[in-house]
């Protein structure tokens, strides 16, 4: 019997023990759902316009044809995070660049929200950052990538689902190439 009591006692132990010695199960990560949807398209004149996305949005496309006197189209979007808006605030504009030999790439965590091009390819060309929060939270932009290259003279980039404009390069006049770097838009913890 007193065996039976030791063992019962023992197997109450080692249950126990392990138990208390296993590894705490993981917390569930709050999934977050990131939507960037289409809210603003603007044609402007490319050679003397500058354009700021509408309060709240960032740059996801561009397009563009003929030379420096025809117009550019800019194609803005809201951000939701779990299905509310993110808040952008914008920067001050960049100095110029020589637009025929241009490329600017936003801070990280940054997006497009503006470009200002004066002249023709000799002219300038400026861009304006802004940093995106949700809930108090820095919005990051993840994985930036270049597009392949466009003609500027015969173009429209939109960037890909859930990604944002971060950057631009451009060489030569109109007949020159235009590439665009997007991110994808993710919230941490």
């Amino acid at each position: 019997m007193r065996q039976k009591a030791l063992s019962a006692a023992t197997a109450a132990l080692a249950g126990l023990a392990a138990v208390t010695m296993a590894a705490p199960a993981p917390a569930s990560a709050s999934a977050v759902t990131i939507r960037v949807e289409r809210g603003h398209t603007e044609t402007v004149r490319e050679w003397f316009d500058p354009f700021t996305c509408p309060t709240n949005m960032v740059l996801t496309g561009r397009s563009h044809h003929g030379d420096e006197n025809n117009a550019t189209t800019y194609y803005c979007s809201f951000i939701f995070v779990n299905d509310e808006q993110a808040r952008v605030f914008v920067g001050d504009w960049t100095p110029g660049q020589k637009e025929s030999r241009s490329s600017y790439s936003a801070p990280a965590d940054q997006a497009l929200v503006g470009r200002w091009h004066t002249g023709d390819e000799n002219g300038t060309t400026k861009y304006r950052p802004a940093t995106i929060s949700w809930q108090g939270r820095q919005v990051r932009l993840t994985d930036p990538l270049w597009t392949g290259e466009y003609k500027e003279s015969s173009h429209t980039w939109q960037a890909e689902f859930n990604k944002v404009m971060v950057g631009r390069s451009h060489t030569g006049d109109e007949n020159g190439r235009t590439k665009y770097q997007y991110a994808t838009v993710t919230v941490t913890d």
